[in-house]
């Protein structure tokens, strides 16, 4: 029997130091086998199956499926249930070998409530309510759910806060928890030293649910409900056909047993997914850890003590019965880049050097452990993903292919809620709440199959797991990965950038100089040298805080300066796409909410929706012709055409919700993209007209350019489409600029711009006043569960005439019906930040939370937007939010606020016309 202490004195070097920090090969920081034949584990009854014995499957193979789940874990269990719960019978699931035998038998299997995501608490609560009570009141079984409570242990005041936040979205959905003193932290958990404690986070029916007991009671529920659950079943093919109009669709799924037909595949393959994958063409970016956690003997006082998340020190302590289990999230995890296909049941050698670094804090925490011995320990494979979230949603390569994989240690608690999600996604479409977080389109295709930037970025996801989740931090792993041309001249000049969508896009605008973003260092882990006086690490680490960070006074400089005068903003990283074609009016009338139906040279902000009405996309449309001769600014095309331009970090689910309307309808039209080939520059401010009137060579006046249109131009020598948009509430022009002329065109603006006063701007300067303004930020203020009509953007709609769209019937019901939810602008008079996830009080009672916020520099006030509702279930009218007293809370503390129906900042738009 080894304990704890003695293991933490006793490590010895385990894996041979290789030369190259990047060796896909090198056995420190990966591993081909080293599995275990012997488990001493905690679910005895499951895990001494002996792997490789199988005596074909337990039920013969049906000839068709409407849906075949492939995976016996906690997602594959949770999906195949909810479909069948939701009415398709006729589903099978199946598992190579038995249900858990994968990665969901050695999980921790806890649940917390509280996240920092609305939509992530959503989803808990779901599986919670159906481990812990719809599965026992249909089956009759206890799935093993026990609610022991959960803490989360706070070392300093940021985390404190981190907690506060919390406990402040829990108030909104009825969750209970309270923020504990360090004394009473001691009362709760005798055990526990809390001298070095801030204070702690209690939520009392946190718990923890048994894998076995869950996933059992969920094939034995789905299998009454008509569905069937196949084992010892190993998928060997998907086959996909091309149907008469070029796309690729699921047809079905091979066996060594046989064939299922089928429409659909859901791949709930864990760590093996990617296999799955690569059977139907279809990439899965994600990647294989080892996992590992111990279990202790028996600790006196223990029992029925809460789960345990000391974050600051990266470990966990589940309770065990009379025992603790122990595990983390280390900054060398072991990557498994040889997954086996007969790993089943299995386990890796434990690898001390890499567990230890638990260790030290989990005996800090529970003192009581250094005398404690180790029972078993527990090590085994979790599939991991470049932003530690899921990935889920249909294919982009492949209709008919689902994903519902790359859990992060996190299937269990996630499983209920994602599974239901899921199962709608596949029956209906589409998800029934937003899930863009989860959605395989949230990345672009160009890194999906980019080993590079699936390892890096998914190890710093891992590494930093348990750090505190601030509103402004920015990856430091796999950066640069596309760069637009205006990155270096804007690099040169102090940009700070944030990536999105692997765009490097301008955040602000450091006055120190320089910031390059380095190679990805790897926290020094793997023998790699860690940067010195690397100064974006630094700059990013002065923006670790709830507070105002310490460049606030720049941001707001930034802001008022485009107020006042005129700023630049460089805005490259948009997507750019033409829409193009014979049918390609039909298209834009059925995508589009609003009339298009417009001049050539016109541009149109509208909407896509959904069929239930919710909001896809927030963008820009512009009618264009063909040119005489093509280029990238006017492609030569038959038909009609279209210039999109999408917001950078949500094109690629703008081109995939296209491009299936395309299919869906059969509409013979091409969308092309050319967000690689053009730059973006917009200027803004009352100087605007002044600065551009030197670089442009057509009139700029009101009648001559008025707002919403846009014409081919030359500027500074080269031809640019300007539009005269404005995405900050002033006048301005954008110019959209061929790749090899964004540098001249820019250097030719400033020049102009320096006796104006003219700045250089970036995203976070967009956000404050955009917000500022009242303009929505699509998956903030607007997402795939709210309407134009919820989020004040009726003005979008063409429901006054009798052209349908794509969810047109949804709109027209809910006006009917009346609005059930209402996005509503806050301010507060006190100067503290807010960033989001606020709660809203009406009248005292919780009635929603924000969905953004910022700071107005030019109306001096904090703004909030979020979507309210009525707690007694009416609707939402202009004078429900007139005649109520709002207030907001903040870490606890409640401020009083001011509702707006209207922006607060220029309401009757006169600034963006040109009238100052």
């Amino acid at each position: 029997m080894a304990f704890l202490s003695i293991a933490v004195r006793s490590a010895v070097c385990f894996w041979p130091v290789q030369s190259s920090a990047r060796s896909t090969t090198s056995r420190w920081y990966c591993s081909a086998a080293g599995q275990t034949t012997e488990k001493s584990v905690p679910y005895a009854k499951t895990l001494k199956e002996e792997t490789g014995k199988t005596s074909g499957p337990t039920k013969p193979l049906p000839k068709s499926a409407d849906a075949v789940v492939i995976g016996g874990g906690s997602l594959g269990c949770q999906t195949v249930y909810h479909l069948a719960k939701m009415g398709m019978t006729n589903v099978v699931l199946l598992e190579r070998d038995r249900l858990t035998a994968g990665t969901t038998w050695h999980t921790a299997g806890l649940l917390w409530q509280l996240r920092p995501s609305d939509v992530e608490v959503e989803l808990l609560a779901h599986t919670r309510q159906v481990v812990s009570h719809d599965l026992e009141q249909e089956t009759g079984l206890h799935t093993g759910w026990i609610q022991n409570g959960g803490l989360f242990i706070a070392s300093n005041k940021q985390r404190l806060d981190e907690y506060k936040r919390l406990m402040t979205l829990g108030k909104v959905y009825g969750i209970e928890s309270y923020v504990l003193s360090p004394a009473e932290t001691k009362d709760l958990y005798p055990l526990m030293n809390v001298e070095d404690l801030y204070g702690t986070l209690y939520v009392p029916k946190d718990g923890t649910m048994d894998p076995a007991g869950t996933c059992t009671t969920l094939a034995r529920a789905a299998t009454a409900r008509g569905a069937t659950v196949i084992e010892n079943c190993p998928v060997t093919g998907v086959q996909v056909q091309t149907d008469d109009f070029g796309v690729k669709r699921v047809k079905a799924v091979e066996t060594e047993y046989g064939t299922i037909h089928t429409p659909c595949v859901v791949n709930c393959g864990g760590v093996w997914a990617q296999r799955l994958g690569r059977m139907a063409g279809v990439k899965v970016p994600l990647i294989a850890m080892h996992h590992a956690y111990v279990v202790t003997e028996r600790i006196e006082g223990i029992q029925n003590m809460p789960n345990v998340r000391d974050h600051d020190a990266s470990v966990y302590l589940r309770l065990q019965g009379d025992a603790l289990s122990v595990g983390g999230y280390e900054s060398n995890p072991i990557f498994w880049d040889e997954v086996s296909d007969r790993f089943a049941f299995s386990l890796f050698d434990l690898n001390w050097d890499v567990f230890t670094q638990h260790i030290e804090g989990a005996i800090n925490r529970v003192p009581a452990l250094e005398r404690t011995g180790i029972k078993s320990t527990v090590c085994g494979p979790e599939s991991f993903t470049a932003d530690h979230k899921p990935l889920m949603g249909e294919a982009p390569e492949v209709r008919g292919f689902f994903l519902g994989c790359g859990f992060n240690s996190a299937g269990m608690m996630l499983g209920g809620g994602c599974g239901k999600e899921l199962a709608h996604w596949i029956i209906h479409g589409r998800p029934e709440k937003d899930m863009y977080g989860y959605d395989i389109r949230r990345f672009h295709h160009s890194l999906t199959d980019n080993n590079h930037w699936i390892r890096e970025r998914s190890h710093e996801s891992y590494a930093k797991n348990y750090s505190v989740v601030f509103p402004f931090d920015e990856p430091l792993a796999s950066r640069n990965m596309r760069r637009d041309p205006l990155h270096e001249e804007l690099e040169k000049q102090g940009c700070v950038f944030q990536e999105r969508h692997g765009w490097e896009r301008p955040g602000w605008f450091s006055q120190e100089g320089p910031a390059p973003v380095l190679d990805y260092d790897y926290y020094g882990a793997y023998d790699s040298s860690r940067h010195t006086d690397y100064r974006y690490n630094k700059l990013l680490g002065r923006e670790y805080t709830f507070d105002f960070p310490p460049h606030h006074d720049v941001i707001k400089s930034d802001c008022l300066t485009c107020r006042h005068a005129v700023a630049v903003f460089n805005m490259s990283y948009f997507g750019k796409f033409y829409l193009v074609g014979t049918d390609a009016k039909k298209a834009a009338d059925w995508l589009f909410t609003a009339d298009l139906n417009k001049p050539l040279g016109t541009t149109v902000y509208t909407c896509m929706l959904n069929k239930k009405g919710g909001t896809e996309s927030d963008l820009t449309v512009s009618r264009i012709e063909p040119g005489p001769k093509s280029s990238v600014l006017a492609p030569a095309f038959e038909g009609d055409g279209y210039y999109l331009a999408i917001g950078g970090a949500v094109a690629q689910h703008n081109w995939s919700h296209i491009t299936t309307v395309l299919q869906d309808m059969k509409f013979k039209c091409e969308l092309v993209d050319c967000s690689e080939d053009i730059g973006m520059i917009s200027i803004q401010g009352p100087q605007s007209r002044s600065v551009l009137q030197e670089v442009l060579d057509t009139d700029l006046s009101n009648e001559a350019f008025p707002f919403s249109t846009h014409k081919i131009v030359k500027a500074a020598g080269h031809e640019v489409r300007a539009m005269r948009l404005s995405f900050v509430g002033e006048m301005g022009w954008e110019l959209h600029t061929p790749r090899e002329a964004c540098v001249p065109v820019y250097q030719a603006v400033m020049e102009a711009g320096a006796k104006h006063g003219i700045c250089n701007a970036g995203y976070r300067a967009i956000d404050s006043l955009s917000i500022e303004k009242g303009y929505r930020h699509w998956h903030a203020d607007l997402r795939p569960d709210d309407s134009p009509l919820q989020a004040g953007l009726a003005f979008t709609c063409k429901l006054k005439g009798n052209t349908p769209f794509l969810g047109r019937e949804a709109l027209e019901a809910q006006k009917a019906q009346g609005l059930r939810r209402r996005l509503v602008c806050f301010t507060i008079d006190e100067k503290v930040p807010m960033f989001g996830l606020e709660a809203i009080f009406r009248n005292g009672k919780p009635v929603g939370h924000l969905r953004r916020a910022d700071f107005g520099f030019a109306i001096d006030k904090t703004i909030g937007y979020g979507y309210i509702r009525d707690p007694e279930g009416g609707t939402v009218s202009p004078d429900f939010v007139r005649s109520g007293e709002f207030s907001l809370e903040r870490m606890g503390i409640v401020y009083a606020a001011k509702a707006h129906l209207k922006s607060p900042f220029d309401p009757d738009n006169k600034r963006v016309k040109g009238i100052y």
